[in-house]
């Protein structure tokens, strides 16, 4: 059996940790977005609030999947600097992603240069798992 590095998971813990702080943000922002436009349930067709609830959901949508890639890829032995290289991608690109969503006149190479970072991150964990995940049954 495949015995995962503590260095591995640690770096996961750094990852894991700061995207759930961007995660807290975009809900603080969220709320905030909420009372301010006076939407109690949904996104009342306000503008605003469909902006700032896509990118809270694009975050639910990207974070954890590619987290649990990554933890998938750490307990299989994944080395430390592999762990780092993509939850760096994924956290710069997050931030980046919700830097765009919270600002209402925030520049369109935010969105993109997040969702790219994102989707970076994403695929490699994915690659990593499915590879790690083989090279147990051969």
């Amino acid at each position: 059996m495949i015995n995962p590095t503590t260095d591995a998971i640690g770096a996961l813990a750094i990852y894991a940790g700061l995207n759930t702080l961007i995660l807290l943000w975009l809900a603080f922002q969220t709320g905030r977005v909420r009372q301010s436009e006076k939407v109690l349930m949904g996104d009342g067709g306000n503008p605003r609030m469909i902006r700032i609830m896509r990118g809270h959901a694009n975050a639910i949508e990207f974070i954890p999947v590619t987290l649990i890639a990554l933890l998938v890829a750490a307990l299989l032995g994944g080395p430390a600097w592999a762990i780092h290289g993509a939850g760096l991608l994924l956290t710069v690109g997050r931030f980046l992603h919700a830097l765009h969503f919270t600002a209402a006149d925030a520049p369109a190479w935010q969105r993109s240069a997040g969702t790219g970072l994102s989707i970076l991150a994403m695929l490699g964990a994915a690659l990593w798992a499915l590879f790690a995940g083989l090279s147990t049954i051969v």
